[in-house]
């Protein structure tokens, strides 16, 4: 039936057309955002997933940089230890030299004072970012022989937790300004003498060559070469703790890397689809138009019958 009231055709292809424009418009969006999830309008549980994780991959770049943080403070840490064991290693020497009777044990302490001056030289400059773990004041109230790094964010449900990596320095310290208690700083009395030195203060000037003045220079070389012991301990230990923090950083970059593969799967357009559907819908839109001016033409139709 024709009918000037009701074009059913035209409502047709109106109806079609409406909704074709509505898929391009979608195809559009994600086409020029890069989102099939784009808004939580679009997949309620997507959007949520993708914005939380989003969120903490964030919060594991800050934990990168954390870990960068850690490992630049150990690596000065080590560098000045591995300094300071070769100028000991100097110092021994030395002192080795000083042990032959005869000798000028004067002007030997005056090549040692500079190198004593030198290892308090070496632990003050070793600081990163205003810390030190080589010259420290165990008095200090914020003092933690137990240094912690920031390592991983991890989710369980709704809640979160932070992960750390825990480095005891104690026995990586050289100096210690409240007890001595630092490897070059720690005070030792000779046997015989009854001089009480560290490595940073031992003096030899005064020693002759006496069987109880070179039993005392035996034994202070004896302190110097268990001096070089402990900081050779205490910069494998570092180096073990700064290969940890980098093993650490290799997984938190692939971790960060997976949770935006994965994000990626939830909410990006694979823009090969969405440019071939795009194609199809200007096609469907160009047909819908066509068919809606053939649909308006039939009141023009029914209107020649009156002529």
């Amino acid at each position: 039936m024709s009918s000037i009231k009701t074009n059913t055709a035209a409502m047709t292809a109106l109806k079609s057309l409406a909704a074709t424009n509505t898929m391009l418009e979608t195809t559009q969006s994600r086409i020029s955002t890069g989102y099939r999830v784009g808004e939580a309008s679009d997949n309620a549980a997507y959007w949520s997933i993708a914005t939380t994780m989003r969120s903490d991959n964030s919060a594991m770049s800050t934990v990168q940089d954390a870990l960068g943080l850690g490992s630049a403070l150990l690596d000065v840490a080590y560098t000045g230890t591995n300094s300071a064991i070769k100028v000991v290693d100097e110092i021994k020497s030395k002192l080795v030299a000083a042990r032959q009777p005869g000798v000028d044990r004067a002007k030997i302490q005056a090549e040692v004072s500079q190198f004593q001056q030198q290892l308090q030289g070496i632990a003050d400059a070793a600081s990163f970012s205003g810390q030190n773990y080589l010259a420290v004041d165990s008095s200090a109230a914020d003092y933690n022989v137990t240094k912690t790094i920031v390592a991983s964010f991890t989710r369980s449900g709704s809640s979160v937790a932070i992960g750390t990596i825990s480095i005891d320095v104690g026995s990586s310290k050289l100096i210690d300004s409240n007890d001595q208690s630092g490897i070059l700083d720690t005070v030792s009395t000779t046997t015989n003498g009854g001089v009480s030195y560290s490595v940073l203060t031992l003096d030899i000037s005064t020693l002759t060559d006496t069987d109880n003045d070179l039993s005392d220079l035996e034994e202070i070389i004896s302190t110097v070469d268990g001096a070089i012991l402990s900081m050779t301990t205490s910069a494998s230990d570092l180096g073990a703790a700064k290969k940890r923090i980098s093993l650490q950083q290799d997984f938190v970059n692939g971790l960060m890397d997976a949770v935006e593969r994965g994000i990626s799967q939830l909410v990006d357009a694979d823009m090969n689809d969405e440019s071939a559907r795009l194609s199809a819908l200007q096609v469907q839109q160009q047909l819908g138009v066509q068919s809606l001016s053939i649909a308006n033409q039939n009141s023009q139709n029914i209107l020649s019958l009156f002529r």
